[in-house]
């Protein structure tokens, strides 16, 4: 059974959720759009802009690499990117997939990228691992965007190879919900796993989380709330 604690909000207690379970994140979404009228561009605005103030907060002193998938774990760094770039930070974005496929609220935020001319190096293809290594080498941040909580299974090529080479680095970095390749239920790696010395979450702790085996992966977790209805969250 999933847990729960309280918050405190204007004086008052709220018993809220303390963990989601895979399901549970994908039946937040999908209610939060349909049932309570939410865009989810808004829901991965909010997502993205919190996990950048999150970042803010944790001292940046360099360039942020931002490694981006195809799916809304990437369209949350595009977002991350934009606000880091409205902060005056540097910024570096590397999308691994053709621009072509992404879709969505995704295709949405890596159009405004371009269009404000930071849409970075596109690896359509298995990146060079020398390349990928220059890339990531001159980083204060990356920020791991690569995969989401919908990720099970055996991973595919190229994610282990980045993977790899974001835990290479040697940097400090930023997971965007959960670390790609940590699988959200069972809190065990499903090949190689990003090691995040900050995980910026959204809505609630994943359920995996509470499990022994996710601790050295995920760092400092950060709960960042997305503007979803308290009322959605108390009828879980």
């Amino acid at each position: 059974m999933v847990g729960s604690l309280p918050s405190v909000a204007n004086g008052e207690v709220h018993v809220r959720k303390s963990v989601l379970s895979r399901q549970e994140v994908r039946n937040v979404d999908r209610r939060a759009i349909e049932e309570y009228g939410l865009p989810g561009i808004v829901l991965m605005e909010n997502a993205g802009r919190g996990a950048a103030e999150l970042l803010l907060q944790c001292g940046i002193k360099g360039r942020v690499v931002i490694c981006a998938g195809r799916g809304n774990n990437g369209g949350d760094g595009f977002v991350i990117a934009r606000h880091l770039d409205i902060r005056g930070i540097e910024v570096r974005v590397l999308l691994f997939g053709d621009p072509a496929t992404l879709s969505g609220d995704a295709a949405i935020n890596y159009r405004v990228l371009s269009a404000a001319g930071l849409a970075g190096r596109v690896f359509s293809n298995t990146p060079p691992p020398e390349e990928l290594a220059e890339e990531l080498a001159p980083a204060d941040w990356i920020v791991d965007a690569l995969l989401g909580t919908g990720t099970q299974g055996t991973l595919r090529e190229p994610y282990p190879l980045i993977i790899d080479a974001i835990n290479a680095a040697d940097r400090r970095v930023l997971a965007v919900d959960l670390p790609s390749g940590l699988d959200c239920d069972s809190g065990r790696p499903i090949g190689p796993c990003v090691r995040a010395e900050q995980t910026a979450t959204f809505v609630a702790r994943k359920s995996g989380f509470e499990e022994p085996t996710a601790r050295d992966y995920l760092g400092e977790v950060h709960v960042i709330d997305i503007g979803v209805p308290r009322q959605l969250l108390e009828s879980l």
